[in-house]
């Protein structure tokens, strides 16, 4: 008797509200940003947010300069202008406090939650999706959309509902968290506004075209797309895709290519191409000069199709059953079955969109605008040793939640109009799922409170030996030195496994560790070998520290000398 009175006063307190399509997002915008609260109680993590923020002095003069800068030189290997000046602006308000970084992800995010209602609006609005649902039977639609009076009347409840679990079930999804959580992710965030509103613009002026529509903002829509689009870019070039999504969609939903102006089309692509290719170029050479990039020799292409396949399915299987989730997934030096498994399912459910493309058009729509803005991060160009990444799913999700939301609520009309219990027990479920990603995003946030954190979740989950570096590393720079010699020790043996070439990175922060116990022999020990290995002038200054514990003073400034002025903290030193 609960459920059935709970279910009755939602759902009258939904139709009481009468939420318009502006009101949903603001209700998505709210339920994602209080969500995200909690990541204003984390800190900096010890991966990329250095270079990022805390030790990048680019970043703490906002002027003409460091504007031009932005824009004429990479850093990190990375051509990424608007994210340098969106950070720059940070430290001008917040200094190095890591809570105000944190609340300007959590505001983007939220944002872009609230401009997914909006897409989803324009994406539904397209008459060729209703299509798709209609009754064979009776020869009538099946859905709520194509009622005439669909906002003043129960249709008009099912719509709000539908732009409401679109925008939900992308913005408090966990895939999200590393996206919003990680500073370094700015990236994300800040593209993917952009991205959207340029999108946004594009609908809006596609549909006016499919429908023949004169009007003097035509040109202003396409303008606000392009300008939109060239943020995008600015902000993180994975956005080069987004012309090619613009070709999908003016297939499906929009039905343009019905009119027989596809050269057309094209050629209104063309100024987007030309920015995109530039910008591909760019990034391309920029990551190319910082070697970045893993050569085809190293890891060949045939392996790199497999874990393209492999990833397409896995960031699906995380979307359905988003458990497990870690900030790192490594780069499978051998595969398993289940890569092999992952990787037939991927090619059998493309090949299975395009030769029913007809019959399901809007499969193959959605499959292609998931695969699209995934292409740049499969592993083609692979720049760094893992396989797929939480973040690289956040513009892919977007259509495949719009469709699921459209979908669920035309399933769910066509139950409860067979059942009304059948329809309650599916509202329910929806209502659970929905509170069951709210509290998995919350739980995930809280992993990334600190570095200690992050790494012992990874470790717990999925144990790789770069975890314990990490880990270790924490440890040793919160002064929990015990903890960081087991950690550290750990990682050595991990790489001497592996046959890692850089391990001398890890001797020689276990030698600090060492010398923070008051161990100094065996951190002397530990800096000879990173400098038998690696003579790096950092590590003689830090072997002549433990020297010094040990009253060799000659010796320490002998060590001294040879470091000079390179007596910053131990960083990761790659060989050349």
């Amino acid at each position: 008797m609960i459920q059935p009175f709970f279910i009755n006063i939602l759902r009258e307190m939904l139709i009481f509200m009468k939420l318009s399509i502006r009101q949903t997002a603001v209700v998505v915008f709210t339920i994602t940003f209080l969500l995200y609260l909690r990541t204003l109680t984390c800190d900096f993590v010890n991966i990329d947010d250095p270079q990022y923020v805390y030790l990048n002095t680019g970043i703490r003069f906002f002027d003409w300069s460091l504007i031009v800068e932005s824009f004429t030189t990479s850093y990190m290997g990375w051509w990424m202008p608007l994210t340098w000046i969106s950070l720059a602006i940070d430290y001008r308000f917040w200094g190095l406090n890591p809570s105000g970084y944190h609340l300007t992800n959590a505001l983007l995010h939220a944002v872009n939650a609230s401009l997914v209602v909006l897409l989803a609006d324009r994406v539904l609005s397209g008459q060729m999706l209703f299509s798709c649902v209609r009754d064979r039977q009776k020869g009538e639609v099946c859905c709520f959309s194509e009622h005439p009076q669909f906002r003043e009347s129960s249709y008009g409840l099912k719509y709000t509902f539908t732009l409401l679990l679109a925008g939900l079930f992308w913005g408090i999804h966990p895939l999200r968290v590393e996206s919003v959580a990680w500073v370094t992710e700015r990236k994300d965030v800040l593209s993917g506004l952009f991205s959207l509103l340029s999108i946004l613009f594009y609908l809006r002026y596609a549909l006016a075209k499919a429908k023949e529509e004169i009007k003097s903002v035509l040109c202003k829509d396409y303008a606000f797309a392009l300008f939109f689009f060239l943020l995008a870019l600015f902000a993180k070039p994975v956005s080069v895709v987004i012309p090619a999504m613009f070709l999908v969609l003016d297939w499906f939903p929009v039905g343009r290519l019905r009119t027989g102006t596809f050269f057309t089309m094209l050629a209104e692509k063309i100024p987007f191409v030309v920015f995109a290719i530039t910008v591909a170029v760019a990034t391309v050479y920029f990551a190319a000069g910082e070697t970045i990039l893993i050569s085809l020799a190293d890891y060949p292409l045939y392996k790199r199709l497999i874990v393209a396949g492999y990833a397409l399915t896995e960031y699906a299987r995380m979307s359905i059953y988003p458990f497990g989730l870690v900030h790192f997934y490594s780069l499978p030096i051998t595969f398993s079955p289940i890569h092999y498994f992952f990787f037939v399912i991927s090619v059998s459910v493309i090949s299975y969109s395009v030769l029913r493309y007809k019959t399901f058009p809007w499969l193959l729509s959605t499959v292609l605008l998931y695969m699209l803005p995934l292409l740049p991060v499969l592993g083609f160009l692979q720049n760094g040793t893992q396989s797929h990444a939480d973040r690289f799913s956040y513009l892919p999700s977007i259509f495949p939640s719009i469709m699921a939301a459209f979908f669920i609520v035309v399933w769910y009309e066509r139950v409860s109009s067979l059942s009304r219990l059948y329809g309650r027990i599916l509202f329910s479920a929806l209502a659970a799922l929905l509170i069951l990603h709210g509290c998995l995003t919350f739980n995930l946030v809280g992993a990334w409170k600190n570095s200690g954190t992050l790494w012992s979740r990874l470790i717990d989950i999925r144990p790789v030996g770069r975890a314990y570096y990490y880990r270790g590393e924490y440890y040793l720079k919160s002064g929990q030195y015990p903890e960081a010699i087991v950690d550290l020790k750990y990682s050595i043996r991990q790489a001497e496994i592996t046959g890692l070439r850089e391990i001398y990175n890890i001797h020689a922060l276990l030698g600090a560790a060492l010398s923070g116990a008051g161990q100094f022999d065996e951190a002397v020990n530990e800096f000879n070998i990173a400098i038998e290995m690696n003579p790096i002038p950092n590590y003689f200054y830090y072997r002549g520290l433990a020297l010094k514990g040990l009253g060799r003073i000659s010796e320490a400034e002998d060590d001294f000398k040879v470091a000079g002025s390179e007596t910053g903290p131990l960083g990761w030193h790659v060989l050349k």
